[in-house]
């Protein structure tokens, strides 16, 4: 029954503070997406394809925009980007962007990275909105100044700093700002990279690999044809690609509990939870089920001619409409269902103390490279 008092709390406060969509805009001046011109909107990638070169403005989309291959006779795009880049509305005589970048929404500056080497992302500012009264990420990255700190509040439209090409696989031609607008995964993401042996993590539970983002222009588009639709409803609207059911150990693992709009049945019985998944990755919802099983298992995967792994980037592997989960996939439903260990303290020395590791050990894979934007 506690279970079931937690969530009839949950809906029962939110019904109470329930109010309008928040206001949300573009972050700069550029507003050619609303005007029906993508290729002025988007920057442009350089794609080398069968012989053609061609500067192709929907590589800066969401998705699976880049690296074209032919499978199976199509051309499937086999690289994910993770939010949209915006090319500038000004330079100066050197070719350096003017653009100021602001806040999409009212909220509060969670983190600033202001190493332009820090990560793939340069410097980058997380604002944290309460939108659908839980917390909703936006990140704004390569900048060339930042000029907020965290704790600040910003309203819609606040400047948070000046676009530029700090980070990995940019220059100062294909300058722009790159916007993600994300849910967090974990409050132990160190726990978690430490456990299938990542790379030193530096930003905490800021690090791109800890959330998890959608389609902000088409977020962007959809809000203004219908200005009602909050952002609960789109991510609910997501289509689902894959199922995984993994066990409940008789907790609501805590990405459900922070976004409890995506719980559905009734947690007290639940044996396990078959969380849906887009292609991206995405969470969209978590159903209680009173299925045992064993660990994770895909209970439902999208029929599809081409090979999952280039239609989940490397998430799924298999053909058709069965498949497995890759080791990428497993640790990407180990974060979100906090199947993970945590991280034993460390020593004076900077190395763990064993002694006090779990026995579990789970697969110990690289992740996948930061974020490249």
């Amino acid at each position: 029954m506690r279970f079931r008092r937690i969530l009839a709390l949950l809906a029962l406060s939110a019904s109470l503070l329930q109010a309008g969509p928040e206001e949300i805009r573009l972050p700069t001046a550029n507003d050619f997406l609303f005007k029906g011109q993508p290729d002025k909107f988007y920057m442009y990638i350089d794609r080398d394809f069968e012989n053609q070169h061609t500067k192709a403005w929907e590589g800066g989309g969401y998705g699976f925009v880049r690296n074209p291959a032919r499978i199976n006779g199509e051309v499937v795009m086999c690289k994910f980007h993770e939010g949209i880049d915006i090319a500038p509305m000004e330079r100066d005589k050197a070719g350096n962007p003017l653009d100021i970048v602001n806040s999409i929404s009212d909220g509060t500056v969670a983190y600033i990275s202001p190493a332009a080497g820090g990560s793939n992302y340069g410097k980058y500012v997380v604002v944290e909105h309460n939108w659908d009264h839980t917390a909703v990420y936006s990140i704004y990255a390569h900048l060339s100044e930042i000029t907020c700190k965290p704790g600040d509040p910003v309203k819609c439209g606040a400047p948070l700093g000046k676009m530029g090409f700090t980070g990995a696989g940019i220059d100062r031609t294909r300058a722009h700002v790159h916007l993600e607008i994300v849910l967090k995964i974990s409050d132990r993401y160190d726990d978690w990279n430490k456990a299938i042996g990542g790379a030193k993590n530096v930003h905490g539970n800021f690090n791109g690999q800890n959330f998890t983002g959608v389609d902000a222009a088409k977020f962007f588009l959809e809000r203004r044809s219908n200005p009602a639709l909050t952002f609960n409803a789109f991510v609910a609207s997501t289509p689902v690609h894959f199922r995984v059911t993994v066990p409940s150990k008789g907790i609501i693992p805590e990405f459900a509990r922070r976004y409890n709009w995506m719980l559905h049945g009734d947690a007290d019985k639940a044996k396990s939870w078959e969380i849906s998944f887009s292609a991206t990755g995405q969470p969209v919802s978590f159903a209680a089920s009173e299925r045992v099983v064993p660990g994770p298992i895909i209970t439902y995967l999208t029929n599809a001619s081409i090979p999952h792994q280039y239609l989940t980037r490397g998430l799924v592997k298999g053909d058709n409409g069965t498949g497995s989960l890759s080791a990428s996939g497993k640790q990407l439903v180990a974060l979100v269902s906090d199947d993970f260990p945590v991280a034993p303290p460390e020593k004076p020395d900077g190395k763990p103390d064993k002694t006090d590791a779990k026995p579990d050990k789970p697969v110990l894979v690289k992740p996948q490279k930061p974020r490249a934007n």
